[in-house]
Formats: C-alpha cells, structure tokens, sequence
C-alpha cells in the first residue's frame, strides 16, 4: 500500500514514524493528515536512501533546490557539487531539472546518494530520453518517460496534466503580458497545438496514477498557467487551471496517490495572502509548492531576494514548500554560489513563514541565538547561524579589538554597557580595560 492507503487503513508506516519525530508530533497525527491529504511523505519505495519528510499544514516549510544537466552545461561533477551543498544546507528536497542527454546516469546516482527526496519533470526529459521531435512523441512515449523516473526511484514528479483545453482557452481569451512561461508546461501546450491532441496527462490521467501508485511516487500538479509576471498574476489563465488541478487532486487521493500542487511564480505582494487561501480551498487542503513567488519584475541578479520576500508571505499563509530561487533566475544556469545564495535566501524565508505560523520550536532557535547574543558568545552564535561560515569570516575580517564586541560598535556595544552595568560593573570607553 501507498502512504496514503495505509494512513486510511489506521497504519503508522515507519516513514511517518519518522516524520513525526522530526516534526514532534504524535505519530497518529500524522497518519490522520496523511489520510486526509493534507500532509504529503513523497518516498519512493526503490529510494532506499531517503530521510523522509512530511510537507503539508502544520508541519515545517520544506524548500527544494533545482539543478540538473542542459546542454549548455554539462558538467556531471558540478551538479553533484550542487547536490553536497544542498545536503550540507539541510535541503529536504532536490529536483533533477536535466533536459540534455540521456539523464538517467546522473538522476541515478543522485537518488543513490541523496537522503533528500528527488524530483523530476518528466516532460524535461522525454525529447532526449525518447530521442524524437515533439510532434512525434505519443502519448505512450510520455508515459514510458513517466515510468522510467518511477522505476530509478524518484519520489515526486511534476505532472503538468491541468494544462486541457478548457484552460488553454482562457489562456488565450485573456491575452497575457508574458504568455506560458513554464517550461514543461509550454511543451505540452506546443504539442497539443501541433498534434491537435487533448493534453495526455490530462487524457491518460488514470494511467499515470497506476504507474505512481505502483513505487508511492507523490504527484506534484504542474502550474503550466502561472503566471510569470506580476501583471498576469491572478487572471483567468491562472485560476482556470487551479480549478482543474483541484479536480485532479481528488482523482488521485481516490487512486491512492499523494498530491502536491504547484503554485504562482510572479506575484505582487498585495495578491500572495488571498491567493494561498484559494488553492487551499479549491484543492481541497492539498499541500502547496509555490516558486518564490517573486515579487517584483525588475531585479534580474537579485531574484533569490524577490522569491524569498514572496515566499515568505507564502509560507505564512499557507503555502507548505518553497522551491529556491537564485541570482541567476532569468540570466543562466547558476553556479555554486548562486546556488547557495538561492538557498540560504529560501531557508531564510521558510524559517520565518514557520515562526508566524506558530510551528513548535520555530521561535527556539531565535531565542538561542539571541541568547548567546546577549552573552556575546561569537562560538555559540557562529554554530546557529543558517550560514556560520560566512557569519564567521565576517566577524573575523575586521576583528574589534575587545572580544566582548564587534567592530562596528567597540566598546560602545549596547550589550557589553548593559551587561557591565547590570553586573554592578563600570563601564569605561576611553581606558584599556576588555
């Protein structure tokens, strides 16, 4: 049985075993979320290596790093370098964006090694997998692409299937500023208008749950339609196809399948809140992964700090699982900084979303750091921080000359004066005393 399946059957599995213990939640409550969809454990049953993770309402925001080898770039040892950083970061998640080659070897080593749960956009892959034009491909093609991913045992796949020709009529009635901007999802919409075809994730709905349900791959309903600038946010294109996934999501959990569903790319702040609310309530409490969303359209190098302003309005208003965002969004496949700028940025965000939401523990983690920050203990506020290597480089680059500071305040430092004075202690600026 699926996650899912046992859930409804009243049985713990030791995936949400583990789940709750990193949670701290009784185990029951979690096998009753899962039951109810509300709470997602993607874990593939040939990924032998995973740690799972729980992602849904009530539990910690997750957040993913892309990757992947294009042929632009195709540097397996830098993409695995990616992969350790994600790792070393405490990323649950990691999606295989490959679309060059033939991206098994890769994508297998990394289910291989990683404790992180894997994800793929099989539609990526299927133009070098299958090696035929678009046109070309059937709908069985897409589906022997869809089983080989379950067969490597990745745990989550994005599954552009609300994309029909009901959405892309209001796609084109609305007349967008910036079109179809995901990538998986402008295939599928190229090919139907070639082969004149109904989508075939759509039309084949129930062959692809019966090759999921077959390993427990969790589907993530792809957002072909969200939007990609702020000025198409919340318009029909977006809200047609969130109607569609919400009918999709039940046809799932009926199948036995776990459901995440993908969310808004570009969004103004104003519109975040209210639109968490509505994927919640027309996909019936299905955990939410959203792309940033960023914020604004005009920091092209600074994208990671757009998503994650967006993201964590999110978070805190429902959205369950952040997909990072780096600098190099819109401009080039990110290196290694940029892919560690995008997740430092992204856990940022998501720790913030968990503090508002209330999430057990959240605030401890502050509390410790501000703590030692009160005690001015640099080693104890050095092994907290999301980034302790830059933290200390930082503080070590223009070291104060009293411990008991840093270099910007010395010994004008307003916790070093309150403490001295607290501690009946003088406190002296102009002496030699540390």
């Amino acid at each position: 049985m699926t996650q899912i399946e046992s859930a409804r059957q009243g049985i713990i599995t030791p995936a949400m075993q583990i789940v709750a213990e990193k949670e701290n939640l009784p185990g029951e409550t979690i096998r009753q979320w899962v039951a109810e969809g509300r709470c997602a454990i993607p874990a593939n049953i040939r990924h032998t290596s995973i740690s799972p993770e729980g992602i849904g309402t009530g539990l910690k925001t997750k957040i993913n790093v892309n990757l992947g080898i294009s042929g632009d770039c195709k540097d397996y040892t830098l993409e695995m370098e990616k992969v350790n950083l994600a790792l070393e970061f405490g990323c649950e998640a990691i999606m295989d964006l490959s679309n060059y080659g033939k991206t098994n070897t890769f994508r297998k080593a990394l289910i291989e090694a990683s404790p992180a749960m894997i994800g793929t956009v099989p539609m990526y892959d299927a133009i070098g997998y299958l090696e035929k034009d678009l046109a070309d491909i059937s709908a069985e093609d897409f589906l022997r692409v869809i089983r080989a991913h379950a067969e490597e045992g990745v745990d989550f796949m994005t599954i552009h299937a609300g994309i029909n020709r009901r959405a892309v009529e209001s796609f084109r009635r609305d007349k967008r500023l910036t079109n179809i901007v995901s990538r998986g999802g402008s295939l599928i919409f190229a090919w139907m208008e070639m082969t004149g075809n109904e989508n075939p994730f759509y039309e084949f709905y129930d062959d692809v749950l019966e090759i999921l349900r077959a390993y427990d791959v969790t589907i993530s309903l792809g957002d072909a339609l969200r939007p990609g600038s702020i000025d198409d946010a919340t318009d029909a294109a977006q809200i047609s196809e969130l109607i569609e996934l919400g009918y999709l999501t039940k046809r799932a959990w009926e199948k036995g399948v776990q459901v995440m569903v993908e969310g808004p790319g570009h969004m103004a702040l104003n519109e975040i809140a209210a639109n968490m609310t509505l994927q919640k309530r027309l996909c019936h409490g299905a955990p939410f992964y959203v792309l940033g969303p960023l914020v604004t359209d005009v920091a092209p190098g600074y994208d990671h700090i757009t998503s994650a302003i967006g993201g964590a309005i999110a978070a805190a208003n429902g959205a369950d699982f952040l997909c990072y965002v780096t600098p190099a969004e819109h401009l080039r496949l990110p290196d290694l900084d940029d892919v560690k700028e995008g997740i430092v940025a992204t856990k940022i965000a998501a720790h913030a979303a968990d503090i508002a939401k209330g999430i057990p523990g959240a605030r401890d983690w502050d509390n410790q750091m501000s703590d030692a920050r009160r005690r001015i203990d640099w080693e104890t506020m050095f092994s907290l921080a999301i980034d302790g290597k830059k933290a200390r480089a930082y503080f070590e680059s223009v070291p104060p000359g009293d411990m008991h500071s840093c270099s910007m305040c010395g010994k004008m430092c307003a916790m070093r004066t309150t403490n001295r004075i607290l501690n009946g202690e003088r406190v002296e600026l102009t002496g030699t005393e540390n």
